[in-house]
């Protein structure tokens, strides 16, 4: 069954700059992703734990040094790190150092301390710790694909899987297997990045279009699909697919602001890379203009009027299916002041089941009704954190919710003519949608009467 996806009010918590790079609060990992049950070191605690520079508290992780919990990543015959601790340390790490510094270490500890480079070491040995290892590199290319866009990355996972996989048939294999899953990724990435490049370098302002082929754009929204139903599954197609394509470190990459003290070297001061998270903001700023185009479009009010009610049944439809972000674009696109500003066209609307949705989306309290119905839908229910919980526990139990979303298949069949228009067809900037909200209902009083004479001006070349 579909399940509700992941609103662009995705609430991240602060992030906190450390005062050092020598420490990083950790926390208790989870079971079936996260749950309250902590960390017992009683059942994960490798032999080197209890010196190594970790501190528990009741059997919690709490913090460590920096070096100490790069070697708790790293597994030895005798010890796997519990799955919650890998993505917790994998997603927050970066804070702290940059992906390939982490790898480089990763693969120092792997090939020394297990003495995979020694051809005298013991074969018994290999066989016992190889597995391991690669399960390690696995989960970091499977959870954080977009990592190893890094050559220095790929080099080192290349290098350490060679080592693996140059005993036995098995490993190789396997290694063989991890590498091809992983291009295979950054391929199907690097294909929807130029997509989204080719689209954005086509969009031009409808207005534009307008004024230099007037009968271009003939066709409206409900010319292209009649059906609300059918069009909330498509922007479930478009949700999903831009939902996918987000790695879980841009949340985090987002948040982080390069610090003027930080040097150079700093992992602060490369270029964030959360593309792929902006181009979600971008489509759902996009579906606001796109609604808001289609409604001050019309000439006549019972038009315009019946393309709000037209609306009103898309984001109804894509409450009862679970597109909450869909939904919030909507309402967002209906509420913008050149169309909430028509009141002879509202007038003719029966905003009922509008009403009923603005409910659904009240933003006091937190969006408490949004996240009442969000809970439903995902059909689970939030517990209480207690003051000592982390804010990287925090970020990793919020971001690992946001893994489950991005695994959500969409059961609904694609149309592409439908879709092309969704994502292609120009809309008007927010000059051009107050100029034809004044050009459908003429200014109420002098400011508005002013901007529309400017816009008049400055758009149509008109006094």
């Amino acid at each position: 069954m579909y399940s509700s996806i992941t609103p662009i009010c995705f609430a991240s918590p602060l992030l906190e700059k450390p005062v050092g790079k020598e420490s990083m609060p950790q926390t208790p990992p989870f079971s079936a992703m996260f749950d309250s049950s902590g960390y017992n070191r009683n059942l994960y605690q490798s032999a080197e734990d209890s010196c190594g520079g970790l501190y528990y508290h009741d059997n919690n992780l709490l913090s460590g040094s920096l070096e100490a919990l790069i070697q708790h990543l790293v597994p030895n015959v005798d010890y796997y790190p519990d799955r919650t601790y890998i993505f917790t340390f994998l997603l927050s790490s970066r804070l702290f150092m940059h992906p390939y510094e982490l790898m480089a270490k990763v693969c120092h500890l792997c090939v020394e301390h297990q003495r995979l480079s020694d051809p005298n070491s013991d074969k018994n040995q290999i066989r016992k710790i190889a597995p391991k290892i690669l399960q390690l590199l696995t989960e970091w290319t499977e959870t954080f694909p977009y990592d190893f866009r890094d050559e220095r990355m790929m080099r080192n996972l290349k290098d350490l899987a060679h080592r693996i996989a140059s005993g036995e048939e098995t490993y190789r294999k396997n290694v063989q297997q991890m590498i091809q899953c992983l291009i295979r990724k950054l391929a199907a990435l690097s294909q929807y990045e130029e997509v989204l490049a080719k689209i954005s370098s086509t969009s031009t302002d409808r207005l534009t279009v307008l004024k230099t082929k007037p009968q271009s754009i003939q066709r409206d929204i409900i010319t292209v699909c009649s059906d609300p139903y059918t069009l909330a599954q498509q922007l479930t197609h478009i949700e999903l697919e831009r939902l996918n394509y987000i790695g879980p470190e841009e949340f985090v990459q987002a948040f982080v602001q390069k610090d003027p003290l930080d040097n150079d070297k700093s992992c602060y001061s490369e270029r964030k890379k959360t593309r792929n998270l902006e181009a979600y903001v971008e489509w759902f700023n996009r579906l606001s203009y796109l609604v808001a185009t289609e409604i001050c479009m019309p000439v006549k009010k019972k038009h315009r009027a019946r393309m709000i009610e037209y609306f009103i049944d898309v984001a109804r439809e894509c409450f009862n299916i679970g597109n909450f972000n869909s939904l919030m674009a909507i309402i967002s696109g209906m509420n913008m002041s050149p169309v909430s500003r028509l009141k002879k066209t509202w007038a003719k609307v029966k905003t009922a089941k509008f009403d009923v949705l603005e409910h659904q989306m009240d933003p006091s309290s937190n969006f408490y009704n949004y996240r009442t119905a969000l809970r439903g839908a995902a059909q689970r229910s939030l517990t209480a954190h207690s003051s000592r919980e982390k804010k990287f526990w925090e970020l990793a139990k919020q971001v690992s919710e946001f893994m489950t979303w991005k695994q959500v298949e969409c059961p609904f069949e694609r149309d592409r003519k439908i879709l092309q228009h969704l994502l292609t067809v120009p809309v008007f900037s927010e000059d051009a949608l107050y100029l034809a909200s004044y050009e459908s209902e003429g200014p109420e009083n002098h400011i508005e009467k002013d901007r529309w004479k400017s816009l008049r001006s400055s758009l149509l070349g008109r006094v």
